[in-house]
């Protein structure tokens, strides 16, 4: 009879010593952003039979457990992925936007319409050498503007590769990490230990591998972690996938040393890192050298057919030697010579029909039916929508993370007056256990005396 009060009291002092141990610690990590509270398990200990009796055998602690919600893990993931995307996005569209932006003056629509405004006035003064030299200027102007603006977007593409770069090293590491950590947990698990803090870290690097890139998460029975990354298996128990930059054909991509390249990369920031550099940077590239190229094909297209005022008058001469990568030549003979400028249509001298011409060509629908300041503007538009949009998204999906964050806080996290109350619990129960170890004393030491 003693004996059995003896056990139970022993047993019952150590499970409530461990639940205070296991309190103590929830509570010295209620700042850690990456802890999960964790919760003794405690049940009845498992009956004994003797002489017929069942005899109740006092209490024992089952586990300790982490509170942890599989779903709100789930959901705050993919919410994660969003989010560093548009937020992501939004950044690199923010640089992009600052790129385009027009000053009043010198902004590429004022520098076009400008040109255009010099021919017209050189029609009026064909013979005018220093309206002659500001049309050149105002070429160059013009030149200069595009230049600067192609310049500044191949910049903020060779940053976004750099970056996308210095991304991939972070996932590598992160992935090792996590690979290390899954051959701890399983032992541990498999030795029948349960390594609640070794997996707080590793879903502390999960959650920062999906900041990076869409992954996709799944669990064995020993706790180990499979990440997929792009039909990639990036990460199980065995090994962990290094990962390196691929970029063809314009586009950013990754592929595994084994040269198995990502079907595609979506979320985090990654895959805005490639989406702005493999399509939203080109994409207004492309528009804008449309933009320019027409502009100068068209003013050939009509300079060409005019005549200086040489002696004698030349035809078949180009305003433009070319577009290339941003750059716009303008043709040396009138650099050199403002008299190689064509502006009569028929070769007589002070005729400047052809000026007029070039000049009409401001309010004429060359490119689908708009003009080219129309056009350009056009493009400055699409570019501040693109901006406004991945704002309005990157608002909207932080919004949905804060409270997926708030909730797995407020499930997984750790409340202080929770755990005071625990403490006054465990330490009641651990007095109490402590007390009848005492009185089975008092008994024992009177049934002594009692021989």
């Amino acid at each position: 009879m003693l004996s059995r009060i003896f056990n139970i009291s022993s047993r019952s002092l150590d499970v409530y010593r461990k639940a205070l141990d296991v309190t103590a610690h929830n509570i010295a990590n209620a700042g850690n952003k990456n802890y999960t509270r964790q919760v003794s398990n405690i049940s009845t200990a498992i009956p004994e039979k003797m002489a017929g009796i069942i005899w109740g055998s006092g209490v024992t602690m089952d586990n300790i457990q982490r509170v942890r919600n599989g779903f709100i893990d789930n959901q705050l993931r993919e919410s994660t992925q969003d989010s560093s995307f548009y937020d992501k996005q939004s950044i690199l569209l923010g640089r992009v936007e600052q790129i385009f932006t027009e000053p009043t003056e010198f902004g590429l629509s004022e520098q076009m319409t400008s040109f255009f405004n010099a021919f017209g006035e050189l029609a009026v003064a064909p013979n005018s050498t220093a309206l002659r030299e500001n049309v050149i200027a105002k070429a160059q102007n013009i030149s200069t503007r595009v230049d600067t603006i192609h310049r500044n977007l191949e910049t903020t593409k060779r940053e976004v590769f750099d970056e996308f770069n210095s991304k991939i090293d972070t996932l590598n590491g992160l992935l090792s990490k996590i690979e290390k950590l899954n051959v701890k947990i399983a032992q541990q698990v498999e030795a029948g230990s349960q390594p609640n803090d070794l997996l707080d870290s590793r879903d502390a690097m999960i959650d920062d591998v999906t900041k990076l890139v869409d992954a996709q998460v799944s669990f064995d029975s020993n706790k180990s972690a499979n990440i997929s990354i792009g039909g990639i298996l990036a990460v199980d128990l065995s090994q962990s996938v290094e990962f390196q930059i691929t970029a063809s054909n314009g586009k950013l991509n990754l592929s595994t040393q084994q040269n198995h390249v990502l079907q595609q990369i979506k979320g985090g920031d990654l895959g805005a890192l490639s989406d702005v550099y493999s399509k939203k940077i080109p994409d207004y590239l492309d528009k804008l050298d449309n933009i320019i190229d027409t502009f100068v094909n068209s003013v050939n297209d009509i300079h060409s057919t005019g005549y200086t005022i040489d002696n004698p008058p030349q035809t078949g001469v180009d305003f433009f030697s070319g577009y290339s990568n941003g750059v716009i030549q303008i043709n040396n003979e009138i650099l050199e010579n403002p008299n190689k400028l064509a502006v009569s249509a028929d070769g007589t001298s002070g005729n400047g029909d052809l000026a007029i011409q070039i000049a009409n060509l401001n309010n004429q629908p060359l490119i689908n039916g708009n003009t080219l300041v129309e056009s350009y503007s056009s493009l400055i538009s699409k570019v501040g929508n693109d901006k406004a949009a991945s704002d309005n998204l990157s608002s909207s999906t932080e919004l949905v993370l804060q409270q997926l964050q708030q909730q797995r806080a407020s499930y997984s996290g750790v409340s202080l007056d929770e755990e005071m109350a625990n403490i006054i619990k465990f330490q009641r129960s651990y007095d109490a256990s402590a007390k009848l170890i005492s009185v089975a004393d008092e008994m024992l030491q009177t049934l002594l005396q009692m021989v």
